[in-house]
């Protein structure tokens, strides 16, 4: 159920992107009078179309795509049967080159405007939830990760990039994560301790277990029960605390999850604190350590509201922010710091970044995140991508000359080649990382 969960959101989210993507190609070309001839979501076999005007509306069974066919444009179709012909007024290569540039930036156009307002609607409609470092008053949990890089359970991360922590969530940000000679500086046994970031680590994240690396340390009781599950066959209820599994005391969340992964399908007793009086009750872990309800971590959080005119600038923030991160990414693949088998995923790892369970606010912000990233991939100056049509134009703009329509049908030669071998790549790569980590 969970894959399939994670299979729709993926379609969802990549049939919207798409869409909008080429919406923004077909609606800037008929602007300057262009003639489109097809409009696809998805890629053939058909599943349905419908002719309206000069124009075929498709939905392909393939959903990882869609295309716009414009007549005179030397495309993926590699349709250059009319190119030694005298060009129509309608077609793309009649128009003059700015046009050409804006109809081939239409897309990503699109998809950062859609990124921006997805991020600005989730912000505006419910705000931002933090949790101020002062109130981290137990410290960190972390994992072998951590340890290896000289961190310990129990400190207290007081600055990132010797700049004093005020919210928790910037122990996570790129500058640290991403940039060179990042550091933590943490408070352990009244001391303080400087423990340096090493440049691989994004490597060492996508190689491991990421949950856990640094976490804060939080007390926690039972928000709700699923139904059907272990916790409610025990009698687990709402509010209560669990405070021991078998002989082992749990007072944190991260606690309770590794003592449960010790005892994955095993029968269990717990230790519970219900109404201030202790109850025993006994219990299934499952085969994927749980026991089946959502937890209430009990770190007090704050939430940051935005009116609607704050919440614009704010939402094209985070999303620029997306594109800055991916920039940061590449150049950390560019010098061999990251491994591009543990950077790159292809559907799969998509799917998996959706997750198996189903939530609105989750669903759109990473369509968002998607988004912005679909418009940063295309931008790439590589020939077939928008971004390789956007250079050539650039060039003509700029010199005067156009390109010969040879040159053009060769250099997407070239691009689909290395596009079909990335795709290829990622899709091995999923399948690798699914198989054998």
């Amino acid at each position: 159920m969970e894959a399939l969960v994670m299979a729709g959101q993926l379609i969802l989210g990549l049939t919207i992107l798409v869409g909008i993507h080429e919406l923004g190609h077909m609606l800037t070309a008929k602007w300057f009078g262009m003639r489109v001839e097809k409009y696809a979501i998805g890629f053939p076999p058909k599943l349905v179309s419908k002719q309206i005007g000069e124009t075929e509306y498709m939905i392909g069974l393939i959903p990882l795509g869609g295309f716009v066919k414009i007549s005179g444009m030397i495309d993926e179709s590699l349709d250059t049967a009319t190119l030694n012909q005298e060009p129509e007024p309608w077609e793309f290569r009649a128009k003059p080159a700015w046009q050409r540039l804006i109809v081939m930036m239409g897309g990503i156009i699109f998809n950062v405007i859609t990124g921006i307002i997805i991020f600005a609607a989730l912000t505006y409609m419910y705000g931002e939830s933090y949790l101020l470092a002062k109130d981290v008053q137990y410290g960190i949990e972390t994992n072998e990760i951590g340890e290896q890089m000289g961190l310990r359970d129990g400190d207290k991360i007081v600055a990132v990039n010797g700049k004093p922590l005020v919210e928790f969530q910037e122990v996570y940000s790129p500058d640290v994560l991403l940039g060179q000679n990042g550091s933590y500086t943490v408070e352990r046994n009244g001391q303080q301790v400087q423990v340096p970031v090493p440049s691989n680590l994004i490597d060492k994240l996508a190689d491991g277990n990421k949950v856990g690396f640094i976490m804060a340390r939080e007390p926690f009781e039972v928000a709700s029960v699923k139904a059907k599950s272990p916790a409610s066959a025990a009698g687990l209820q709402p509010g209560d605390r669990i405070t021991q599994v078998g002989n082992q005391p749990v007072q944190f969340f991260h606690d309770f999850q590794q003592t449960l992964q010790a005892n994955k399908g095993k029968t269990i007793a717990l230790q519970v604190e219900r109404n201030g009086q202790p109850v025993t009750l006994k219990t299934n872990v499952d085969q994927d350590g749980t026991l089946g309800f959502y937890p209430k971590l009990l770190l007090p959080r704050a939430t940051r509201e935005y009116s609607l005119l704050a919440s614009i600038p704010a939402g094209a923030e985070k999303a620029f922010s997306v594109i800055t991160t991916n920039i940061k990414g590449f150049a950390k693949i560019f010098r061999a710091e990251v491994s591009p088998s543990k950077a790159l995923s292809g559907p799969i790892g998509i799917a998996q970044i959706f997750g198996g369970n189903f939530s609105w606010v989750n669903f759109w912000a990473i369509t968002a995140m998607l988004s912005m990233v679909l418009a940063f991939m295309n931008f790439l100056p590589i020939p077939a991508l928008d971004g390789g049509h956007v250079m050539f134009l650039t060039y003509e703009i700029i010199s005067g000359r156009k390109p010969s329509d040879k040159f053009l049908e060769n250099a997407q030669k070239v691009g689909m080649v290395l596009l079909l071998g990335l795709m290829g790549f990622a899709i091995f790569n999923d399948f690798f990382k699914l198989i054998f980590n």
